[in-house]
């Protein structure tokens, strides 16, 4: 983000409304011989509107909002200064809705700021001057940070066959890239039942569908701009596909296994201990 500095500048001399303003607004009052409100004098109920609605501020010399084209590193001088005022103005600064903090001699009728450096990051920030006692009158400039295309991405894990996988490069840059995406050196033909694309101003990806054998190799994302472009390869490894082995089914059957020979044994215990016992006695009497 683009740091912001503060440049104080002497005032400059007030436009004053001339004596003779003075006395023809005084007579009107005079004349007119309003009831006075709540105790307000006419002549400043007559003026006060006056201060503030004939007011106007211009950046840089202009009075409309404006967006401003910049590049990363540049320095940005922005001048707000006050017409149509008869008296001084104090105003301030706003970076997006934060308050931007000013010296005491760079507030009143001109005031300055720098973005220094310009970064990426201050690409769309709006600087807004504002007049104090009345928020309403305001200007802005927008900052329209121009630079060419940055790709970042990783290759993904390898994969099975059969399996979904997802390439996403992800894109920097403005004014907005074209991309395309490329294998082995080869545009992609993107098939609809193999291939989804999903495409905004940061992410680039590709998804292919159930992933086979020939899906192997370098897949290169390209953005170009009228600033110059970029390519970001990635490497896509399919493996074979493992047996599966149906978990469930063979937990079940071990259970039921366990349970036949459980109940089995538990059917047939008494004949089970007569032969163990048998089994036991067999040696006492092959001695005697």
């Amino acid at each position: 983000m683009g740091k912001v500095l503060c440049i104080s500048e002497q005032e400059k001399p007030l436009h004053r409304l001339s004596p003779r303003s003075h006395l023809s607004i005084s007579e009107m009052a005079q004349k007119s011989r309003l009831p006075t409100p709540y105790g307000v004098p006419v002549l400043a109920v007559l003026l006060f509107p006056c201060l503030v609605t004939g007011v106007e501020l211009a950046i840089n010399n202009c009075s409309d909002n404006q967006i401003l084209a910049t590049k990363p590193g540049r320095e940005e001088s922005l001048w707000c200064t006050v017409h149509n005022s008869s008296r001084a103005e104090e105003l301030r600064w706003y970076r997006d809705s934060g308050t931007v903090n000013m010296k005491d001699g760079n507030k009143m009728n001109t005031t300055n700021i720098c973005i220094l450096p310009v970064s990426k990051t201050d690409n769309g920030v709006s600087f807004t001057c504002k007049l104090v006692r009345n928020e309403s009158v305001q200007i802005s400039v927008t900052l329209d940070v121009q630079f060419p295309p940055l790709l970042t991405g990783e290759d993904p894990p390898p994969v099975e066959e059969k399996n979904d996988v997802k390439l996403t490069c992800n894109v920097n840059s403005n004014p907005q890239a074209e991309m395309v995406w490329y294998k082995d050196n080869s545009t992609l033909t993107l098939k609809k039942d193999r291939y989804q694309i999903y495409h905004t101003s940061e992410v680039f990806q590709l998804t292919i569908k159930k992933v086979e054998k020939s899906d192997n190799g370098t897949y290169t994302c390209e953005a170009k701009s009228v600033l110059g472009g970029m390519k970001k390869e990635f490497h896509l490894t399919v493996e074979d596909r493992k047996p599966v082995f149906p978990l469930e089914a063979i937990i079940a059957a071990t259970v039921v296994v366990l349970l036949t020979v459980i109940f089995g044994i538990v059917a047939r215990r008494e004949k089970i201990f007569k032969c163990f016992k048998k089994t036991k006695q067999t040696p006492g009497e092959t001695a005697l």
